[in-house]
């Protein structure tokens, strides 16, 4: 299993409601999340690309783990305020979501995920 490639329809039914995000956020999903904005011409994305499938592997029933090419999802990475790639979106089940910026190395990335989403 690898990463799930979310658009704006999956973000609306798996992650929240678009059309509610600027008033309120309601997390959606039934275990914490992780969204990695990429886009596929940007080598530090390349890099973590395969690192982020393992980790969907690795936490397959405990996170989500998601990837948004920030090309074609141009109003999912203007919600969370994207200005670089790669930017990694925490979501945890309680609380609002912790926006990054940077790839990390697979280590870093499970010792956030396990400090932030469980």
């Amino acid at each position: 299993m690898s990463a799930i490639h979310l658009s704006k329809a999956g973000f609306d039914s798996r992650i929240a409601k678009i059309d509610t995000l600027a008033s309120e956020w309601k997390f959606l999903g039934e275990r914490p999340a992780l969204i990695d904005f990429f886009a596929t011409w940007c080598s530090p994305c390349q890099r973590l690309s395969p690192i982020i499938d393992e980790l969907a592997d690795e936490y397959k029933d405990k996170v989500d783990i998601y990837k948004v090419d920030v090309d074609s999802e141009q109003e999912l990475a203007a919600l969370f305020r994207v200005r670089s790639i790669p930017t990694l979106v925490y979501i945890p089940m309680s609380g609002a979501p912790i926006v990054e910026p940077g790839g990390r190395s697979k280590a870093e990335l499970k010792a956030l995920i396990e400090e932030r989403l469980l």
